[in-house]
C-alpha cells in the first residue's frame, strides 16, 4: 500500500518540476480559456456556453498527451523495468500513475473555472456535485484512451502523432472545438461515433441545467464502454521494456475502436444524431401580439436634451456623406439582422449621450436606415426586443469610425437604446407621428 502512495506522490513532485510539463498542463489550457473568451465574448453570461467544451479540451490533452508522454519517457529510460522488480504490484504503479494524472487534471480544470469566473464572470457550476461526477467520468474514459496510447506508442514522438490522431478529428469535427450547431449533419452525424461529444454533453449541463446533466445515461454509458474498452486494451498491450511488442496488437486495438463504432451505431439507431440546429435569436421569439402592446406614453420630445430625432426634411451633404459610411458600417451588416439593427439603435444612443452636434441627425439617419435596409416585420421585432429586453444583444459603445470617438457607459447606451427603439417603432407602426 505504502509503495503505490508514495509513487502516487512521486508523480505529482515530478510533474510539478517539469516546465514542459507546466506549460502543456496549465498554460496552454489558459491560452485556451483567453481564445475561446475572445471569440465567445458576447455570451451571457460570458463563456458560460462554452465551458463543456473548454474543460473538455483540458481533460482531452492531460489524459491523451500528459499520461501517455509520461509514462513512454518513463518507460524508455528502462524505469517502468526496474519498478518490476520492487516488491509492489506493477500493475498499483500503473494505477497511481493514473490516478496522479486525474488530480493534475483536475487541478487544472479548477484553475480554469477560477480564472473564466475572476476575468469573464462565468459562474461556477449550479451543481458541483454533478459537475465533479461527470468530470470524473469523462476524465476516467479518456485515461483509458491515454493508457492505450502509452502502450502503442514506441517514443514520445509517437505519443504525439497518435494524439493528434484523436485530438484533431474531436476538435474539428467532433464537437469539441466547433460548436455542433455550426457543423454540417454529416460532421454531426460523425461526432456521435467520437467520445468528444458526449464528453461536452455531459458537462456543459452541469453549468446550464438547473438539475444538472439529468438525461444524460446514454453518454455516461457511452464514455464508460469507450474508455474501459481502451483501457482493458491497454493493459493487454502495455509493454514493461522498450522495444518489446505484444502479439497482435492490431486486434486490440480494432476492439478498443470497435466500442467507438457501437456506440455511434447505437446511437443513430436510436435517434440521438438527430441534425443540432442553430439556437434561434431572441429578438425572432417576439410576437406580433406582444409588439401590439407597447405603449409609447411618455417618451421625450423630440427637440428635447434627451433622444433628440430631427424632422425628416433632406439631408445636407455632410449628412449624406455620413449616411454613406453608415450603409457600409460593419456592425449594421451582420448576419443577425436584430443584431444589426440593435447597433444601429445604440449608434443613436452614442450619439446623444456624447452631445455630439450631429445627434438628432444621426438619429434620424439610424431610422431611415433601419426603415429601409430591413424587411419590416424583421424591424419590428428587433426594435420591440430592444424595448423589452435592453440587457440582451451586444451594444457598440462608440464608432471612431463614423467620428463618435467618446465611450459613454454601456448601462447608459442600453436605457437610450431603448427610448429611441420606441421612438423607431412607434413611427413604424404608425403610432407616432412623423
Amino acid at each position: 500500500m505504502k509503495g503505490w502512495i508514495r509513487h502516487f506522490l512521486l508523480t505529482i513532485h515530478l510533474n510539478f518540476r517539469n516546465p514542459q510539463a507546466i506549460v502543456y498542463g496549465y498554460l496552454v489550457p489558459v491560452i485556451f480559456l483567453f481564445a475561446f473568451g475572445s471569440v465567445f465574448r458576447s455570451d451571457t453570461p460570458p463563456l458560460l456556453p462554452q465551458m463543456g467544451r473548454i474543460l473538455t479540451i483540458t481533460i482531452l490533452g492531460g489524459a491523451c498527451f500528459g499520461l501517455p508522454t509520461a509514462l513512454v519517457a518513463e518507460r524508455e529510460q528502462g524505469i517502468w523495468k526496474r519498478y518490476r522488480l520492487l516488491p509492489v504490484p506493477p500493475a498499483s504503479l500503473l494505477l497511481s500513475a493514473m490516478l496522479a494524472r486525474v488530480l493534475i487534471v483536475a487541478s487544472s480544470v479548477l484553475v480554469q473555472i477560477a480564472l473564466a469566473r475572476a476575468i469573464f464572470g462565468t459562474p461556477f457550476p449550479e451543481r458541483p456535485g454533478a459537475a465533479a461526477a461527470a468530470f470524473g467520468l469523462v476524465t476516467a474514459a479518456f485515461v483509458g484512451i491515454g493508457f492505450l496510447i502509452a502502450a502503442l506508442a514506441d517514443n514520445v514522438p509517437a505519443v504525439q502523432a497518435l494524439g493528434q490522431c484523436l485530438f484533431l478529428p474531436m476538435i474539428l469535427i467532433g464537437g469539441v472545438g466547433v460548436p455542433l450547431a455550426v457543423l454540417p449533419v454529416w460532421a454531426q452525424r460523425v461526432a456521435g461515433f467520437l467520445p468528444g461529444r458526449y464528453a461536452v454533453e455531459l458537462l456543459q449541463p452541469c453549468f446550464q441545467a438547473p438539475a444538472g446533466p439529468q438525461g444524460a445515461a446514454f453518454r455516461a454509458a457511452a464514455l464508460a464502454v469507450i474508455g474501459l474498452a481502451a483501457g482493458v486494451a491497454g493493459a493487454r498491450l502495455f509493454r514493461w521494456e522498450p522495444g518489446r511488442r505484444a502479439r497482435s496488437p492490431q486486434w486490440w486495438v480494432a476492439g478498443a475502436l470497435a466500442s467507438w463504432a457501437a456506440v455511434g451505431a447505437f446511437a443513430w439507431g436510436s435517434g440521438r444524431l438527430q441534425p443540432v440546429l442553430p439556437e434561434r435569436a431572441a429578438w425572432t421569439n417576439i410576437t406580433e401580439a406582444e409588439i401590439a402592446e407597447i405603449r409609447f406614453d411618455g417618451l421625450p420630445g423630440d427637440h428635447d436634451l434627451a433622444a433628440p430625432l430631427a424632422p425628416p426634411s433632406p439631408a445636407t451633404d455632410q449628412m449624406a456623406a455620413l449616411a454613406g459610411k453608415l450603409a457600409s458600417w460593419g456592425p449594421a451588416s451582420l448576419d443577425d439582422p436584430g443584431q444589426s439593427i440593435r447597433n444601429l439603435v445604440a449608434l443613436a444612443a452614442v450619439a446623444d449621450l456624447c452631445a455630439d452636434p450631429r445627434e438628432a441627425e444621426i438619429a434620424r439617419l439610424v431610422l431611415r436606415r433601419i426603415a429601409g435596409g430591413f424587411d419590416a416585420p424583421v424591424a419590428r421585432q428587433a426594435l420591440a426586443w430592444i424595448i423589452l429586453s435592453p440587457e440582451d444583444g451586444r451594444v457598440v459603445t462608440k464608432a471612431p469610425e463614423l467620428g463618435l470617438f467618446r465611450h459613454p457607459p454601456e448601462r447608459l447606451v442600453r436605457q437610450r437604446s431603448a427610448i429611441y427603439a420606441s421612438k423607431y417603432l412607434g413611427r413604424l407602426l404608425g403610432k407616432i407621428s412623423d
